[in-house]
């Protein structure tokens, strides 16, 4: 099935990545890529006649300082163009109007008045003033603005700092907006994006991911034939979708190696063997490599040193493994394919669009370089999809939402939640107290919304410190290790405050990991924000 698409050229912005997901959640496809693709390439991605309309984002750079401008065919199409900050001002400059610094910068709040009842805004406000102006609360971030709007332009939005805030020329359907309607922080931006995303480019909003289901199935099929797949299944979200997903598609032709570090948490081992071998009936071989990742651990506290050891051991185990089934055996023959759990941010990330060097988004992001060291063809079913979209589409493949819907786990595993060395005894302590935490953190409800905590919070984990406290059970003297409780709330993992958790979830947790782990006396919890702190400790 060919889907109606939107073009998102993207100029640098740390926010691009917003404006696909908008689109994606009024179930529209689009495409990221680079502003520098040339106007030819524009014309090639318009010529299945499925693009409806282009994007144009926002950028850290002003226009009279660089040579980034839309490519000419964007505004030859015939298609509706919006353009974001950045955007709207290269629109500005490109059509005949001009674009100058700023005396004063709008970074932050602000709020915008409509003007001219165009398409985009009708009938789109957070509230009307005294005088019966509809007003917007938005999100600025310029230095720059257009003064002087091209010919055949209208005023759309003002503020006093600004006062050509939004334009529009109705006739040929370009729009622009100086603020960020892709960031939570501007309260219609959805409202906005899909006004423009259905209503003025007219998509047919059918991007939806249990009917995606099928297209990828066929896709699949068409690209492994009756070749055989060999998937590294870590337990995350992404391998265990995109092994869900090639399931489905090619059967016993996939087999999936899971590694098991021994840093992993709580039973998750035996959980992922029985629903990928127990319920889907896959094929996966399950390798206990953990005496040899925490003999090569033994003696290494260097939070780098030991990711890069864990990463390359990981590579090892993996290659050793995928070597035999390359090779196959009599009767089998071997693998050709090598799938990977790549997403779309993967491949934006990868393809030029920070460099802005990359005509096509081509590169990919592959662990290790993998598929070159193993002489394996690429197989990436998911790397069109955002990590909500893959959620979904776990969902719909029948996997369970507690395994689709599970916070990040890092790489390396326990590895770098045991501050320090790493020993097989503090791994044993923080899987049984981490276990107890997400226990509570989903027993837990919030009254006011009625979700969980666990819900409420966007990462949840322990982490244990390896040193030594005096505490008292009974009438005795203990002098045990020490754990640290994390939970923070973020909207993106690039900034994160700590999770106001209820005291008394705090109070259970900390009671049931004193008394039921043996070796632990002190929990904590971690008030730290991010910036400063990162999330994970090490």
């Amino acid at each position: 099935m060919q889907h109606q698409k939107i073009l998102i050229l993207d100029f640098g912005s740390q926010v691009t990545q917003l404006i696909a997901r908008r689109v994606r959640e009024a179930h529209v496809y689009c495409e990221v890529h680079p502003c520098d693709v040339s106007s030819e390439w524009v014309r090639e991605f318009a010529a299945d006649g499925q693009l409806k309309g282009i994007i144009l984002s926002g950028s850290h750079a002003s226009v009279y300082e660089v040579d980034d401008k839309a490519p000419d065919a964007v505004f030859k199409l015939g298609l509706p163009v919006l353009g974001i900050c950045y955007g709207m001002q290269t629109m500005a400059q490109q059509l005949g109007g001009k674009v100058e610094a700023g005396k004063t910068r709008e970074f932050g709040y602000a709020e915008v008045r409509a003007r001219g009842h165009t398409a985009l805004l009708e009938d789109i406000a957070d509230f009307t003033t005294a005088e019966g102006h509809g007003m917007l609360k938005v999100w600025m971030s310029h230095g720059d603005k257009v003064t002087e709007m091209p010919p055949g332009f209208k005023l759309m939005a003002s503020t006093d700092a600004c006062p050509i805030a939004g334009m529009a020329d109705e006739s040929r359907g370009y729009y622009a907006v100086q603020f960020h309607p892709e960031v939570t922080h501007t309260v219609q931006g959805r409202a906005l994006l899909e006004r423009f995303v259905l209503g003025i480019c007219g998509t047919r909003p059918d991007w939806i991911m249990r009917d995606h289901i099928e297209e990828a199935v066929a896709k699949i099929r068409e690209q492994v034939g009756d070749e055989e797949v060999i998937l590294g299944l870590s337990g995350g979200v992404d391998s265990s979708v995109a092994a869900a997903l090639i399931h489905r598609a090619i059967g016993d032709q996939l087999t999936c190696v899971f590694v098991d570090h021994g840093l992993l948490r709580l039973n998750e081992g035996d959980m992922v063997m029985d629903m990928f071998e127990g319920k889907l009936h896959a094929k996966v071989i399950r390798v206990d490599a953990s005496e040899l990742f925490l003999g090569k651990l033994a003696g290494v506290s260097e939070p780098e040193q030991k990711r890069k050891i864990i990463g390359g051991l990981f590579v090892d185990v993996f290659k050793a493994e995928a070597a035999k089934l390359k090779a196959g055996t009599a009767g089998h023959k071997g693998a050709t394919f090598l799938a990977q759990g790549t997403i779309y941010p993967d491949v934006i990330e990868s393809g030029g669009a920070k460099s802005k060097k990359a005509v096509t988004i081509k590169s990919h992001h592959n662990v290790g370089g993998l598929p070159e060291q193993l002489g394996l063809k690429l197989l990436e079913p998911l790397r069109d999809l955002f990590k909500d979209e893959v959620r979904e589409l776990g969902v719909a493949l029948g996997l369970p939402a507690e395994m689709v819907y599970r916070h990040p786990f890092p790489g390396p595993g326990l590895g770098v939640r045991i501050l320090g060395e790493v020993k097989k005894e503090y791994a044993d302590l923080l899987r049984r107290a981490d276990a107890i935490f997400i226990e509570e953190l989903r027993n837990f409800k919030d009254e006011a919304t009625g979700k969980t905590w666990y819900d409420l919070t966007s990462q949840a984990f322990t982490v244990f410190l390896p040193v030594k406290s005096v505490g008292v059970m009974g009438d005795g003297r203990t002098y045990d290790y020490v754990v640290a409780l994390r939970a923070v709330q973020t909207s993106d993992f690039m900034t994160a405050d700590w999770a106001e958790l209820p005291y008394a979830l705090l109070k259970k947790v900390s009671s049931r990991i004193i008394n039921e782990v043996r070796g632990i006396n002190r929990v904590t919890y971690d008030v730290s924000s991010k910036p400063p702190a990162t999330i994970e400790w090490e």
